[in-house]
This record gives C-alpha cells, structure tokens and sequence, in this order.
C-alpha cells in the first residue's frame, strides 16, 4: 500500500508542505500532493505554493491560534531554503 510519506517522496514536497496546501485549499492530502507537484513545475508556481502557506500562517494567527502559526512558520522557512525561487520577486 502506498503511504503518504511514499507519495511525497515522488514530489518536491514535504508532508508538512503537503499539508499546508491541503489546509488552503480545503482539499485532501492526495489532491494536494497533486497540486503542489503540478505548482512546483510551472511559471511562479513555487511563489504560488509560498503564497499558500503565508496565507495559512495569516488564518492561524487570526484564529488565535499561535502554535499552528509556528509551525505553518517553520514549513515556510524550510520551504523557502530548499526552494529559492519560491521568493517573492526572484522570478
């Protein structure tokens, strides 16, 4: 059987990556393991992923939730140094 951790593996994610674009969209892991592979081979689609994940760093703090916030926050931060060109403006 095919695990998550398998599928991630295939792309250029992490499962915490994974997970953060399943937590914007509203849609399940496997969809958003779909989608983010598809983003991180097109035009400014890591800057798009980048986006979804400040965007979910935004929503957690406006829920008052600050512990998910760090952690959407270290997602981001380890997203942006294995892809560089996920900043803003690089492009």
């Amino acid at each position: 059987m095919i695990t998550m951790d398998d599928i991630a593996g295939l792309s250029d994610l992490t499962r915490a990556e994974i997970d953060a674009i399943a937590e914007h969209e509203h849609i399940p892991e496997l969809a958003a393991a779909a989608l983010g592979d598809y983003m991180m081979h097109i035009h400014k689609g890591p800057q798009r992923v980048q986006a979804m994940i400040c965007d979910d760093i935004r929503d957690a703090l406006h829920r008052d939730d600050p512990k998910h916030a760090r952690t959407l926050f270290e997602t981001l931060r380890r997203f942006v140094a294995a892809h560089p060109e996920a900043i803003r403006g690089s492009l």
